[in-house]
């Protein structure tokens, strides 16, 4: 099987099992783009080869579909459908007889587009399928000592901007820069929310604690503001992991 491997705890679990069970017979996909973080795809590769597993890295074209750089809600099914596509290119090519990705049991009460992609291309979902909670992944993932089964969930940047907002390459690297440094300032589960020249931050309540510091205050809003951010605002919601800048 093919695995579309990210990285994150869920698609991690799978690279483990699949590794454990298959050997040869299973190949980890990464996809590089500019919607993810060059940081977030060098820990994919990373973590790959730590677990010992088949592991390719490869480009996909998400901004040269012009229904993915409008935006709009169906956004998420555009994306999904180009890298199973190619996913299963490369199963074919492979000798490989199944693609599966790490969607979740309660990735199934959340608006998702991206899953239709998946059936109509019989990608499979092995963890939503015996019903497997993101808590459960995390324990599971302990258990047999995976090195990110705590890592906080991180999708794709796209996920930053309102529907109906084009997404360019500037404003995905202002994002991508934004976020980055305030995780250098220590916070470690958050969002950040771009609405034009307004920067909206989501915070879990640890980092909400950490903010409270003025001079981590006051730092965020510094560098936020000389990435071109006019206001800098905080979201008194606090942090949703699935939420949209809408």
């Amino acid at each position: 099987m093919v695995i579309a491997y990210s990285g994150g705890i869920d698609s991690t679990l799978l690279v483990s099992f699949a590794n454990e069970i298959l050997g040869e017979g299973a190949l980890a996909v990464t996809a590089s783009s500019p919607i993810h973080p060059a940081s977030e795809t060098a820990q994919a590769e990373s973590l790959a080869h730590y677990m010992g597993i088949r592991h390719i890295t490869i480009e996909t074209s998400e901004m040269d579909n012009p229904l993915f750089i409008a935006n709009g809600p169906q956004r998420c099914y555009y994306c999904k459908r180009m890298l199973f596509e190619r996913l299963k290119r490369i199963a074919d090519e492979e000798g490989l007889s199944f693609v599966i990705d790490g969607t979740n049991y309660n990735d199934l009460q959340d608006y998702r587009p991206g899953m239709k992609a998946a059936e109509e291309l019989g990608v499979l979902s092995p963890l939503a399928n015996v019903c497997l909670t993101k808590a459960d992944i995390r324990s599971i993932s302990q258990s047999r000592g995976l090195p990110n089964w705590n890592k906080p969930s991180f999708p794709c940047l796209a996920t930053r901007f309102p529907y109906g907002t084009p997404i360019t390459l500037e404003l995905l690297a202002r994002v991508a820069d934004a976020e980055q440094s305030l995780a250098k300032l220590g916070l470690t589960q958050f969002r950040v929310r771009h609405h034009g020249s307004i920067a909206r931050i989501e915070l879990s309540n640890g980092d909400t604690a950490l903010f409270a510091d003025d001079k981590i205050r006051l730092r965020a809003v510094e560098e936020l503001r000389a990435l071109g951010y006019s206001y800098v605002t905080l979201d008194l919601a606090g942090y949703r992991p699935r939420g949209r800048a809408s």
